[in-house]
C-alpha cells in the first residue's frame, strides 16, 4: 500500500536543527498557548497526562511554566525528569511534539517575570505564594506537522485536491533537533 506522503507532488518533509528548529518550536508552540504536558515516560509507570498554560518560551527554545510545588507534577518530575508536551495550534494544522528535560526550582525572580494576575486562581496568595515553582523544560527532540503557505492556501489546495481526486496537501512535516 502507498503512503500518502508518495500520492504528494511536491516535498512535504523537512527537518530543521538547531536556530530554525528553534524558530519553529517557538512559533508552533506559541499559536497553541497550551500544552498536554506529560510525566512518567522513563518510569515504566502510567503517563501522567495533564493540560498546562506555557507561560514563556525562551529564544533558546526552552519552556516555562508555573506549577504548584506539591502536584504530583512536581513530584513525578522528582523521579523522572523526562517529559513529554504535545501542542494544537488549530484543527488542520501547528501541530508540536516536544521530547525534553525537566528541572524545578524556586527562583523568585522567574516567577515574578513569569506572573499573571489569572494566575491567582491556583496560587490565592498571588505571585509570593508560598507553593509556586518553576518547571524549565529544555527540549532535546521533537516532531512538528504544519502547513507551507498558511491556512487560506492549505484549505485551497485541501478542497481542489478533493474535487479533482489528487493528494493536494500543503503540509510540512518534520524532526526537530535543538
Amino acid at each position: 500500500m502507498d503512503s500518502i506522503n508518495q500520492n504528494q507532488p511536491e516535498d512535504n518533509l523537512k527537518d530543521l536543527q538547531g536556530t530554525e528548529a528553534n524558530r519553529k518550536i517557538k512559533e508552533l508552540a506559541e499559536n497553541a498557548e497550551s500544552c498536554f504536558f506529560i510525566t512518567n515516560i522513563k518510569t515504566g509507570i502510567p503517563l501522567s497526562v495533564r493540560p498546562m498554560s506555557i507561560q514563556e518560551i525562551d529564544d533558546e527554545g526552552n519552556f516555562w511554566f508555573l506549577s504548584a510545588d506539591d502536584s504530583h507534577k512536581n513530584e513525578e518530575i522528582g523521579h523522572d525528569p523526562f517529559v513529554h508536551l504535545l501542542f494544537q495550534g488549530s484543527k488542520y494544522d501547528g501541530f508540536l511534539n516536544i521530547y525534553g528535560t525537566a528541572e524545578i526550582s524556586r527562583d523568585k525572580t522567574k516567577i515574578k517575570e513569569l506572573w499573571k494576575p489569572i494566575l491567582k486562581t491556583w496560587f490565592t496568595e498571588g505571585e509570593d505564594d508560598p507553593r509556586i515553582s518553576v518547571v524549565k523544560v529544555e527540549p532535546s527532540e521533537g516532531y512538528y506537522w504544519d502547513n507551507k503557505h498558511g491556512a487560506m492556501v492549505a484549505f485551497a489546495k485541501q478542497a481542489l485536491g478533493a474535487i479533482l481526486g489528487k493528494t493536494l496537501d500543503d503540509s510540512v512535516e518534520g524532526k526537530l533537533v535543538v
